[in-house]
């Protein structure tokens, strides 16, 4: 399986950043797998799809080093403002790194 792989292989030599295992990544989706069964019992699949949307959108902002309750106080502030305004064009301004960005 290794074979043809030695170019992809060597970047973790030139980047002392990048990890060589996906620990990180591991423990960061084991909250939402262990929660996962949860949505098991949602009583309609529109209801499970936004649970796992906000689900995501909390896991997405520990990740990022925010907190998750200022994040969502800034979000549907923000999204309610976007919405009166017509500027549904800019949600880009709500999503956990933009908010990491504005040094709340």
């Amino acid at each position: 399986m290794l074979l043809g792989q030695k170019e992809y292989i060597l970047h973790f030599y030139k980047d002392g950043r990048l990890e060589l295992t996906n620990n990180r990544a591991e423990r960061s989706i084991k909250p939402f797998v262990i929660g996962r069964k949860n949505f098991l019992f949602a009583n309609t699949p529109r209801g499970a799809k936004a649970s796992a949307i906000l689900y995501s959108l909390v896991e997405t902002a520990k990740e990022s080093g925010v907190d998750p309750y200022k994040y969502f106080v800034y979000a549907l502030t923000e999204a309610a403002k976007l919405s009166a305004a017509g500027n549904t064009d800019q949600i880009g301004k709500l999503t956990p790194n933009y908010f990491k960005n504005l040094n709340f």
